[in-house]
């Protein structure tokens, strides 16, 4: 009984010795593995951030490659209006492909539309030129002044099926009206020319999009679908500018392949550049290492598991690194008495790691950091690696000093703890490095004059305006426009305009210091950048230098050219201190010194701004006027000198504002000569005159001819014959009660389009005045060849009469010209009787002016057509 107790005892103790070194395996298991797994979590988010950074920096790398291209083709495009222009629209592109010109292979097509939409020059056969894509950029271009370039994306742009994205000008005639668009047809797949397999893997992802998500150019790996929205299975926004972030394959792409995406808005125009990472790809990668890992964790045992987990998960490590580009390295730390770590050993590392440092692996390992490095640079890192110990992680990009043993110039460091040392990871990214910044250079460089661009300018211009803050300087911006530079570039031609854009630049850094900065905005446009200003004074010396530097002439073959150039002056703090305010106000600066003779220069005024919002406001209003039609006509009647019988009244426009009621021609119709909406006001005034004179006629009123006013930018423009001819045609009237006055700038010239659209109007019925004579640059034999009928003569002269005797002789001269041309003569300002009898003396046919009538609103006419003698009794023969 005593034995079987004894023995029941010690199987009961066997049982629990059994049970509770079970249990300790098990739990050794559980430490294992969880071991295992947290570290395989823990590099899976390592994979995730670094691709992450890798997204965003290849997003922007991306971005500035697509403003760099885009610029060269908006450059070509510059390049095409300029010579289309300029050559009097004779420009055969067809003859400067054949002659070596557009035949890089990413030119689809180049081309000219007229102001029709109908191509004229094409560098493909015109028969095969079919696009029906352009209408919304035609369009665009047709209703806006605004010369910058249109992207559309994407088109299809003939019969072949071709997928291309087209970029389109805005072409003007001399009188800036629209003359037509520039088309440049480029195929997405040259815009995916960045891929490149080693930083974006097999499956990784470009794509250009609009700011409204329109999808252009993409590319998955080598392939280039046909249409870019076959890559996204849904539409992608962003809603920020620059941005990266995880995609969800299934819900986001066609392949159903996860991607991390970055992506980046270029700063010249609204596109917007992304790039894509494959996750799949990315974790592939490090799968092999994760699962030797899971099998070594299985068929290692509970008790040799910490003699051998080192060793396996060392050999793991190696196995799985020595086939990549990046240097490993297992550093053990040592550590003093005390416990502080002094050095760090190297325990294991790969056969890249070990060429870093001109070394073979064996050599490697063993070798302290100390006797690595030199004592200052070992110092140095130190510092990081213990900082990297005490946090678990470290990661960066560094330019190496020459101190450094590695042999490369720029290195991505990933340090994570391990145990009690650091596993190290070192990648030589020197060629990434030195493409960013070549790419840099060329998206902020001019092209031309190599000078800084605009891009760089509001890249750099912020932190200037930081550094001035914090050091509480001045800094000031010279806004530079030449002047005569157009005249060169029409006369020499385009080659010659280049060479003297060069000469410009190379002068206006001869005359400023290293410190200061001289930008090419774009056509005959410079900035100067002067930091620091030391004294207020100062950007008006520089100024002064720049104007004594331009006056002296540039050469060109042998021929002198005198350029001189309107400089606008602002400064920090005291004109703002945004870029966009300092900016603003120096070009507001240069505007007023064009506005007062050019040549010159003009610090920034408050009240230079104010002139400039008060146009601005006014061409709205005009804007909204000429929609709202809040334009009337009124009436000035035209007389027999002799007898005071009416002839003909002039039709003029008044703008009836709602808000300031009656506004005089001298305020508005300035600005709309300037911007284009005198074309508008035209076509208004000749509706209305035609409108007026069938409203008489239902009326029976003795209706005597109306005489409209035609500007020259009208006249220019074309199709006056047919918009005249189309408005007689509508109201119903006799061209015979329709006059058109036309100053003589706007149809004296060479040009026979100007006499066949004389002998047009001439041919409807419809009388030709010439208006404001004397004003001009007119001569006799232009008078006779043109065949005008009536001949206004200005006010000036008029004014003249009574008061010398070398007035009354100009005066008689014109007459006898005119009457010898078969012209009736008109004078032009008649205020009082002496006038009028000098008039007579003289032999002129009939007078205008505020002696007879002042201009009258349409209601009072039907008076003075029924008084019909408008001379005052005094004045009646």
């Amino acid at each position: 009984m005593r034995k079987w107790a004894h023995e029941h005892a010690f199987l009961r103790y066997s049982f629990a010795f059994v049970f509770i070194w079970s249990l300790i395996c098990l739990v050794l298991s559980l430490i294992v593995w969880s071991s295992y797994y947290a570290s395989i979590e823990q590099d899976k988010k390592l994979v995730r951030a670094n691709a992450l950074k890798d997204a965003a920096s290849l997003s922007r790398a991306y971005a500035q490659y697509l403003n760099r291209t885009i610029e060269q083709i908006d450059q070509v495009s510059m390049h095409v209006k300029y010579d289309w222009e300029h050559s009097r629209r004779s420009l055969k592109l067809e003859q400067q492909r054949s002659q070596g010109l557009f035949i890089a292979p990413q030119f689809e097509l180049v081309a000219i539309l007229d102001a029709k939409g109908k191509p004229v020059t094409s560098t493909v056969p015109i028969e095969k030129w079919q696009d029906t894509t352009l209408r919304g950029q035609f369009f665009y271009h047709q209703n806006n002044n605004s010369s910058a370039m249109q992207i559309g994306l994407p088109a299809v742009v003939n019969s072949s099926g071709k997928l291309v994205v087209q970029f389109t000008r805005r072409l003007e005639d001399a009188d800036d009206a629209f003359d037509g668009i520039v088309v440049i047809s480029v195929e997405p797949s040259y815009f995916s020319s960045f891929y490149d397999r080693q930083s974006l893997g097999k499956g990784g992802l470009v794509a250009i999009l609009t700011s409204d998500g329109t999808v252009g150019a993409t590319r998955i790996g080598d392939s280039i679908p046909f249409g870019g929205s076959q890559v996204f299975s849904q539409d992608v926004q962003f809603k920020t500018v620059v941005g990266v972030a995880d995609f969800p394959g299934p819900s986001s792409f066609v392949d159903q392949q996860s991607r991390i995406l970055g992506w980046h808005s270029l700063d010249a125009f609204s596109l917007i550049a992304v790039v894509g990472l494959n996750e799949q790809e990315l974790f592939d990668t490090y799968e092999p290492i994760w699962i030797q890992a899971k099998k070594t964790g299985v068929t290692t045992t509970i008790l040799a598991w910490k003699k051998h987990q080192s060793k396996q998960v060392r050999d793991t490590y190696r196995l799985a690194t020595e086939a990549t580009d990046e240097g490993f390295y297992m550093m053990n730390a040592l550590r003093d008495a005390r416990g502080k770590i002094i050095d760090f050993q190297v325990v294991d590392c790969n056969a890249r790691g070990a060429l870093f440092f001109g070394l073979n692996r064996e050599e490697l390992i063993g070798m302290n950091m100390s006797s690595l490095q030199g004592e200052i640079y070992f110092n140095m890192l130190m510092q990081i690696y213990t900082r990297a110990m005490e946090t678990g992680f470290y990661e960066d990009e560094y330019e190496l000093p020459d101190l450094s043993p590695l042999n490369m110039a720029w290195a991505r460091r990933r340090l994570t703890r391990s145990g009690s040392g650091l596993a190290v990871t070192i990648q030589d990214i020197s060629e990434k490095k030195e493409a960013e910044r070549e790419l840099r250079r060329l998206a902020t460089k001019d092209v031309l004059t190599g000078l800084y661009n605009r891009h760089w300018l509001m890249e750099y211009l912020p932190k200037a305006l930081k550094k001035a803050k914090t050091t509480e300087q001045m800094l000031a911006l010279l806004f530079i426009d030449l002047d005569g530079f157009k005249n060169v570039n029409d006369s020499q031609g385009h080659t010659a305009g280049d060479q003297l854009l060069k000469s410009v630049a190379s002068r206006l850094q001869s005359v400023l210091r290293p410190s200061d900065n001289v930008v090419r905005l774009g056509g005959d446009e410079f900035l100067v950048v002067l930091e620091p200003v030391e004294k207020e004074s100062m950007p008006a010396r520089v100024a002064e230098r720049i104007g004594d530097a331009f006056g002296q002439p540039f050469w060109w073959e042998g021929q002198k050219h005198q350029i001189g150039a309107s400089i606008g002056i602002s400064m920090y703090p005291l004109d703002g201190d945004a870029t966009e305010t300092l900016l603003k106000n120096a070009d507001i600066a240069m505007y007023a010194v064009k506005a007062t003779g050019k040549g010159h220069y003009n610090f920034f005024k408050p009240e230079l701004y104010q002139k400039l919002k008060e146009r601005v406001d006014m061409e709205r209003a005009l804007e909204l006027a000429i929609e709202e039609d809040q334009f009337v006509l009124y009436y000035q009647p035209r007389v027999n000198a002799e007898t005071g019988k009416m002839t003909s009244m002039e039709a003029l426009i008044r703008w009836m504002r709602p808000d300031f009621g009656l506004v005089p021609p001298i305020e508005f119709i300035p600005i709309a000569e300037s911007n284009g909406m005198i074309l508008r006001l035209g076509d208004m005034v000749m509706a209305k005159a035609c409108s007026q004179i069938a409203a008489w006629e239902k009326e029976l009123l003795p209706i005597v001819p109306i005489s409209i006013n035609v500007s020259a930018k009208q006249f220019s423009a074309g199709a006056l014959p047919k918009k005249l001819s189309d408005c007689i045609k509508n109201w119903g009237v006799d061209a015979s009660l329709l006059e058109v006055e036309i100053t003589e700038s706007a149809m004296m010239g060479e040009d026979n389009a100007i006499i066949a659209d004389l002998c047009e109007i001439r041919e409807l019925g419809v009388k030709l005045l010439v208006d404001d004579f004397g004003t001009g640059y007119s001569s006799l034999s232009q008078l006779q060849r043109l065949d005008m009928d009536v001949l206004k003569i200005d006010r000036v002269f008029t004014n003249e009469l009574t008061k010398s005797k070398e007035g009354d002789i100009f005066f008689k001269a014109i007459v006898s010209m005119a009457h010898a041309l078969d012209m009736t003569v008109v004078a032009e300002g008649v205020e009082t009787q002496e006038q009028v009898n000098a008039l007579r003396r003289l032999a002129c046919d009939e007078i205008q002016g505020y002696f007879i009538s002042r201009p009258v609103p349409a209601n009072c006419v039907p008076e003075l057509l029924l008084k019909q003698f408008l001379l005052p009794s005094s004045a009646s023969t």
